[in-house]
């Protein structure tokens, strides 16, 4: 059976897809960045028939690797032997209609972060001057409303990952060359343009290293603020 585990919600994707690996007891992992055809093959075929049944590949990142007739054959191999042997695909991101029609007869664990936590990273923008400080009570409010449904430390996760992001696209504008946002879908690149337009490169710089220095802090023990608190002065300081 093949499991394909994947969605924006990376860090419950990855948990799962390590539980399974850990209860596996003749787990055999690939990285879908190196993965070939023969390897994958001996994993599967070069022992007896009945250590076989006992096997179960785990494959990383599968749906990044670029499409090529090696990509189609693997893709026949896993579709023909994912009947009797167990093989789980985890990709570090939601994986299209179009890349899971790759695949028939599969089990799909979608994992999705709550909508809220989209509508909080997409409001990230400098306080509206002709209305002082609405903004920033806006953000706040919107903080707050993410932190009932997901933790204080993942929404901090996402929010160090979305100005990452928006200091990448404002580097590419600067045509400096970036990796990080070569795989997000046009739409996504899209909205992070449209977001970074609100800001300098100082002011992206500034917020980023206050975010670090709560991390640091958080992290040592050394602040006498919650996360969420410090996230609170953050916001109200954009």
């Amino acid at each position: 059976m093949i499991t394909i585990i994947h969605g924006n919600d990376i860090v419950s994707s990855r948990k799962f897809y390590i539980d399974e690996r850990k209860r596996s007891p003749h787990a055999i992992t690939f990285s879908g960045d190196n993965l070939n055809l023969t390897d994958l093959a001996q994993a599967l075929e070069g022992d007896s028939l009945f250590y076989i049944a006992n096997k179960e590949i785990f494959i990383e990142d599968f749906f990044s690797k670029k499409p090529s007739q090696e990509f189609d054959s693997i893709v026949s191999y896993l579709q023909k032997h994912g009947k009797n042997v167990n093989i789980k695909i985890w990709e570090a991101k939601e994986v299209s209609k179009k890349q899971l029609n790759n695949l028939k007869n599969t089990t799909i664990k979608l994992f999705s972060l709550p909508k809220p936590l989209f509508l909080f990273l997409n409001e990230l923008v400098p306080q509206n001057k002709a209305k002082l400080g609405q903004n920033n009570k806006k953000l706040v409010y919107l903080f707050h409303k993410t932190l009932e449904s997901i933790e204080a430390e993942l929404v901090f996760y996402m929010m160090i990952r979305q100005f990452r992001l928006l200091l990448a696209i404002f580097r590419e504008s600067q045509n400096n060359q970036i990796d990080e946002i070569k795989n997000i879908q046009p739409w996504q690149k899209a909205r992070l343009k449209k977001q970074v337009s609100f800001f300098s490169e100082t002011h992206l710089k500034n917020i980023y290293n206050k975010i670090c220095t709560i991390e640091i802090s958080q992290k040592t023990g050394s602040s006498i603020l919650s996360l969420p608190q410090a996230i609170d002065f953050l916001l109200l300081s954009i």
